[in-house]
């Protein structure tokens, strides 16, 4: 063990000043079987720092064939191992200057005697990362809720998931599954998440919309409780009051009666997908045409509704639509541009933004995207952006 005299004779042969250093010195020696396999170091931000000394847990997801991601309760990191040309040593109990205290306030020289547990010369660095939300989708259709069988035994095979079970198998927090949930119309029956069959999801809005037209009430001022009592012999109470949280936005009136506006832009864009869906192409202004005719009277049907879910091609003699959904394309970024340009060789920036724009990261931009991904030209006086690399097929 060293003691402080030799320290202080260190110093005079290396003509270090003392008072040039902090007032205590600490002197390390290895404990026993100490291993750089036996510890893992992780940098935390602020945010996680605070996370962590609350008594929160962060958790690490990720199947076998995945890579590993760190979640809290809100937010998902990518985990990358970062190398330091600085040996890291693991110090129990170990004080910095501001920490330690000295009696009387007296700055005298002090030896402090520690011992290493562990050291390492690399650690996770984490990075904000968007969550992998596609898997989510792809197993709740694995059984797609139809309505209430009438038997046991008409009881549609196939695996369902608790919120447990998906924690255990979605890379993302518990929060954006929660927000992954709305966006895609799921809904817990029984204690397990479903995904509910599109047809059958659009068989419950038409009882909404034709009760709507047939009490002629305003697409602002639906009543949560006549549609229960209306549609109740007809589907399960639960699942009205679902389509009613997918299609409008709930409120109270003035005697405190639960209302629902109804958005007409998502009841159009469901109505365009039911279309579209068994059709490869579609004449675009037959579309159109049959597509007013099917939603509710009194609605507008647009071509702005469809960014993200349709696709039109403006080049073809006559002009078509088709369905082109954004969550039936790659999550990888590499990917998803690689899949959008075996479609069409070359895009405008207003056909392919809503293709890309969930790809964006914190404080970027599709444009930014595009000049990271794509090569621009133009086309008849237009730009457009075509594939930096070969497209694989």
């Amino acid at each position: 063990m060293r003691t402080l005299e030799e320290v202080q004779g260190t110093l005079q042969i290396a003509k270090v000043k003392e008072e040039d250093l902090q007032s205590t010195a600490y002197c390390l020696t290895f404990g026993d079987n100490v291993s750089s396999g036996d510890y893992c170091l992780m940098e935390l931000d602020e945010t996680l720092c605070k996370h962590i000394e609350a008594g929160k847990s962060l958790i690490i997801r990720g199947d076998k064939d995945e890579h590993a991601v760190l979640c809290s309760d809100d937010k998902t990191y990518d985990m990358k191992i970062a190398d330091t040309s600085n040996l890291l040593l693991f110090l129990p109990e170990c004080k910095t200057p501001e920490q330690q205290t000295l009696p009387d306030n007296k700055v005298s020289p002090q030896l402090v005697h520690a011992q290493i547990w562990g050291f390492s010369n690399c650690y996770w660095e984490l990075r904000r990362h968007k969550p992998k939300l596609k898997k989510l989708k792809n197993l709740l259709m694995e059984n797609p809720y139809n309505g209430p069988p009438v038997s046991v035994q008409e009881e549609e095979p196939g695996q369902k998931y608790t919120m447990d079970e998906l924690l255990e198998r979605i890379q993302a927090s518990k929060e954006e599954i929660e927000a992954q949930f709305q966006n895609i119309h799921a809904c817990e029956i029984d204690g397990f998440w479903r995904l509910l069959d599109f047809d059958y999801e659009m068989k419950l809005l038409s009882h909404v919309t034709q009760l709507v037209d047939s009490e002629s009430w305003s697409f602002s001022k639906v009543s949560l409780s006549v549609c229960l009592e209306e549609l109740g012999p007809l589907e399960p109470k639960a699942m009205i009051e679902h389509c009613l949280n997918c299609y409008g936005k709930r409120y109270s009136n003035e005697d405190g009666e639960v209302m629902y506006a109804l958005d007409e832009d998502k009841v159009c864009r469901a109505t365009a997908q039911l279309l579209l869906q068994n059709a490869v192409k579609f004449n675009l202004s037959e579309f159109q045409e049959v597509w007013q005719q099917s939603v509710p009277e009194g609605m507008t049907t647009r071509l702005d509704q469809l960014r993200g879910l349709a696709l039109l091609d403006r080049s073809s003699k006559p002009e078509t639509i088709s369905l082109l959904r954004v969550e039936d394309l790659p999550e990888d970024t590499l990917e998803r541009f690689n899949s959008l340009f075996s479609l069409r060789e070359k895009w405008t920036q207003d056909d392919i933004e809503p293709y890309i724009h969930d790809l964006c990261g914190e404080k970027q931009t599709t444009g930014a995207l595009l000049t990271k991904h794509a090569r621009s030209s133009m086309l008849n006086g237009k730009k457009v952006y075509n594939s930096r690399r070969p497209v694989a097929t």
